[in-house]
């Protein structure tokens, strides 16, 4: 029987977790402190610890270190706060295997158990070709216990143990690639190659050369051979984002690789067997723009690939994910820079809440490196935040006024709040590159639809046509 020590200063979560386990099988063991901890520890080697983080006498932290020194292959998992994502990325950086939020679901927990004990028991192998990255490992990348998120999540786990091909659906730096690595990291291939490809990044003469590979002497400039991303990624998982951008011809040679399993080298004669799971990405349904003809997108290479479908909500749509991302983006900048800023204050988070995140997760990441870069204190204030986001409000364009001119000006160095100036100079001071970068990220949410870019802007179409040509973007 596999025994599990729960360490908890409350008595009324020690006897509900230990109730719970032992319905399904397991001897648990109970501790009421980090000294308790530790005197049961001397006596008994358990197969995993289930520890809060905030005991009587010590931090979740500083028990971990000591555990880790007696049971390094020991896994165990941290209970923390709701949605403390710098308690998170510190207690996995000591050696945590996981750490899960309250309020405690059972169903997460023992699932977290389960998969603990099953990599404890599990022989290590050698790291993989291609190594995962760093934000690959479950709880690393995706945090929040939103409705949202757990949705997700539960997705992710009913098609991850499969080899279903999957297609995720988001708008663009939503997280669609994070999505794939989780997929893979919680399969069966978790410690082969993940292969991400870019499509858009693709050009059409050698599109099939870097997915495929190529012999020497394919074609001019072939002057070696060539592994492709297919070939490096066997017993993996390989992920196609942004698929519609692939060129016609060469989702003709990924439907044969897709039907049959094998592949060719470009210029090459052997077949080459190929065993890894695909995973694809759009920001647009494939199947509706198949209909209209808008993509060149094969049907039949379309039906091979949806045996399964994720859809990402965008940031907007999460509300209560965007602190939880912004602490989490937070504590990776102030490890790259060395920093220890504590977090944001209440007026930034509600900027964040009331901002409409066109550019998603990628946006928001941006954002919170920039505002660490500029913040000399603890704690992240308006002033570090671009202007264009901190006066989001005030920017907003006006049906009635076709100058769209902001009735605020950015905030000067040093200062807590905006001087109010002239409207002409505010214009010109900031309110024009705002303006010309708000209009643009329309435009590109939309595909460059005119009349969808004036709706999602609030304007008018004519008075979107009227800026279009001061700021040179008609096309």
């Amino acid at each position: 029987m596999q025994k599990i020590l729960v360490i908890d200063d409350d008595r009324d979560m020690r006897l509900l977790l230990t109730r719970y386990l032992q319905k399904y099988g397991y001897e648990v063991l109970e501790a009421f402190s980090g000294k308790n901890a530790l005197e049961v520890l001397e006596k008994i080697r358990p197969d995993i610890i289930l520890c809060d983080f905030k005991l009587g006498d010590s931090t979740g932290t500083s028990l971990l270190v000591k555990i880790k020194e007696k049971y390094q292959d020991v896994p165990v998992i941290i209970i923390t706060g709701y949605g403390d994502i710098r308690i998170a990325v510190e207690v996995m950086k000591l050696g945590a295997y996981d750490y899960v939020t309250k309020p405690l679901f059972p169903d997460e927990i023992l699932l977290t158990i389960r998969k603990a004990l099953e990599m404890a028991s599990t022989p290590q192998t050698p790291e993989p070709t291609i190594k995962l990255k760093k934000s690959a490992r479950p709880g690393q990348y995706i945090f929040s216990d939103s409705p949202h998120f757990r949705a997700l999540i539960e997705q992710i786990d009913r098609v991850a143990p499969t080899n279903y091909s999957v297609i995720i659906y988001g708008e663009t730096g939503s997280g669609k690639e994070a999505v794939a690595q989780e997929i893979h990291t919680r399969s069966e291939r978790k410690l082969k190659p993940f292969v991400a490809i870019d499509c858009g990044a693709l050009s059409k003469e050698l599109a099939g050369s870097e997915l495929f590979g190529h012999e020497k002497g394919a074609f001019t400039g072939a002057l070696n051979q060539k592994i492709g991303s297919f070939e490096n990624a066997n017993g993996g998982t390989i992920f196609l984002d942004e698929i519609a951008n692939l060129p016609y011809d060469v989702q003709v040679s990924l439907l044969r690789v897709v039907s049959e399993r094998k592949m060719r080298r470009v210029g090459g004669t052997k077949n080459i067997d190929f065993d890894a799971r695909i995973i694809i990405a759009s920001n647009e349904s494939l199947w509706d723009n198949e209909r209209k003809n808008k993509l060149k997108f094969r049907e039949d290479l379309f039906h091979r690939f949806n045996e399964f479908s994720i859809t990402v909500p965008p940031l907007r749509e999460r509300k209560a994910d965007i602190s939880i991302f912004a602490m989490h983006f937070l504590a990776l900048t102030n490890d790259d820079l060395g920093r220890s800023i504590k977090g944001f204050t209440p007026e930034v988070l509600r900027i964040f809440d009331n901002y409409v995140w066109f550019g998603n997760l990628r946006e928001l990441k941006n954002v919170v490196k920039r505002a660490a870069l500029l913040t000399d204190d603890e704690w992240i204030d308006v002033r570090s935040l671009p202007f264009e986001i901190s006066n989001f409000h005030k920017l907003q364009f006006d049906q009635s006024n076709t100058d769209m001119t902001p009735v605020a000006s950015a905030p000067q160095a040093g200062q807590g709040e905006p001087v109010p100036q002239p409207a002409t100079q505010t214009l010109k001071s900031a309110g024009t590159d705002a303006e010309y970068e708000m209009i643009l990220e329309a435009l590109k949410k939309v595909n460059f639809n005119k009349t969808k870019a004036a709706k999602l802007l609030n304007i008018d179409r004519k008075t979107l046509y009227n800026k279009l040509e001061l700021h040179h973007l008609l096309k």
